[in-house]
């Protein structure tokens, strides 16, 4: 089975028509937050992080992604949003696209974007908290084609504006615009073209991953109002469950992670707790596997898989986190660290990399048997809520003001 496993998630990957070096969309090349094919030392040069290079940015919590010697922002300045293409060697601009984004976030929360850019055969995909969504020549930043998924569709703002990251499956870009009768919609790559367009969901701030399920490739996606499995290329709903907290004031944020092909792993906070289910798409079923709560409840950070374990946040951001170690096959917990700022956690080959929110990075070698960190360095500042992205030997991290290159093999 895990032979099979690997073989399985080498096909993801080429889903993606990316290389293993690049990391070019939300979560990295497989979007589980993990790659094989970095060797992370375990101690920082001189004993502290050295910043590469940095690179002043506006507002937003959209991670950055990384392709063929470019790495790629999306930031707000003003009224304008902003996309930055980087040489990855010294972060010198490239090119840069903008356009007027009128977003305003009910809560007095950052104003900037949220979603992960997706770069995918030559394009670049960028999804405004406003609605937007553009595509971009990957190598001038030239605008091939736009739509208003607001005005056109209807989408909905939700809590704190789009934030889900497009996902490409097969030949069809699909968004989770979020919105009576547009909950899930499939574009043509290429031209823009609405393809299919399903369900009244809530977007919420999960973004979609990819599976392969007897030869049948579907979109697996967490909304507000719960589990969807969707055929890719035609729209079509396979599976579709409830799942969220019973109070209005709450999130689902972390994105599901595959254990097995058709075994999904779902987590959140305000009650929901963690959970895997067994799919079957082509008989629309789906199994429990086990439930539970106070065991791995994540709140916005997607946990990492390592052997048969999930490693990720647990507990609320705004009440106290912890790192977390589970057997994936029960929900058994091996390990919990002390009390630790929320943040993100990217697993290396067998490296954790956290940043937390306060903008302090972090490595521990990844163990199921114990949480032993071995260095820690400052390197942003307060409110370092995006995802970051590793590519080459490289870290790249973003807080409101700035984005850092980290060399990990000077």
């Amino acid at each position: 089975m895990k032979k099979q496993f690997l073989i399985f998630s080498l096909a993801i990957t080429f889903l993606t028509k990316d290389c293993f070096a690049n990391w070019p969309q939300f979560l990295g090349p497989q979007r589980n937050g993990t790659t094989q094919n970095e060797n992370v030392p375990l101690e920082f040069t001189n004993g502290e992080p050295k910043i590469d290079w940095e690179h002043s940015i506006g507002n937003g919590f959209s991670g950055p992604v990384v392709s063929n010697g470019h790495v790629i922002i999306f930031h707000r300045k003003g009224d304008q949003s902003v996309t930055d293409s980087l040489n990855i060697e010294d972060g010198k601009i490239v090119w840069t696209h903008q356009y007027e984004t009128d977003y305003v976030d009910d809560f007095g929360f950052d104003n900037g974007p949220r979603a992960v850019p997706l770069i995918n055969d030559k394009r670049i995909f960028i999804f405004g908290a406003e609605g937007m969504i553009h595509c971009l020549q990957a190598k001038s930043g030239k605008e091939i084609w736009k739509r208003n998924l607001r005005k056109e569709l209807g989408s909905s703002k939700g809590f704190f504006g789009r934030a889900s990251s497009p996902i490409i499956i097969g030949s069809t870009l699909i968004i989770q615009a979020g919105g009576k009768g547009c909950g899930i919609i499939g574009l043509d790559p290429a031209t823009g073209t609405l393809k299919w367009k399903a369900t009244d969901h809530e977007a919420g701030y999960a973004s979609p991953i990819a599976s392969k399920i007897k030869n049948q490739e579907v979109a697996i996606l967490f909304t507000r109002t719960g589990f969807l499995c969707i055929e890719a290329t035609s729209g079509k709903i396979l599976i579709e469950k409830p799942h969220r907290a019973k109070m209005h004031a709450s999130v689902n944020a972390a994105s599901p992670v595959l254990i097995k092909p058709d075994q999904i792993f779902l987590s959140a906070c305000y009650g929901v707790g963690a959970s895997v289910w067994k799919i079957d798409p082509q008989n629309k079923k789906i199994n429990k596997l086990w439930e539970l709560n106070n065991r791995l409840d994540s709140h916005y950070a997607t946990p990492v898989r390592f052997k048969d374990h999930l490693i990720g946040y647990h507990g609320r951001q705004e009440t106290g986190t912890e790192i977390r170690c589970i057997e994936s096959s029960t929900g058994k917990i091996k390990w919990s660290s002390n009390r630790i700022p929320a943040g993100s956690i990217t697993l290396a080959n067998k490296t954790l990399i956290i940043l937390t929110e306060r903008g302090e990075m972090i490595l521990a070698p990844a163990d199921e048997e114990d949480f032993k960190p071995s260095a820690r360095g400052q390197i942003l500042g307060a409110e370092t809520r995006a995802m970051p992205a590793l590519s080459n030997g490289r870290f790249f991290a973003r807080d409101k003001k700035k984005l850092v290159c980290i060399k990990l093999n000077p």
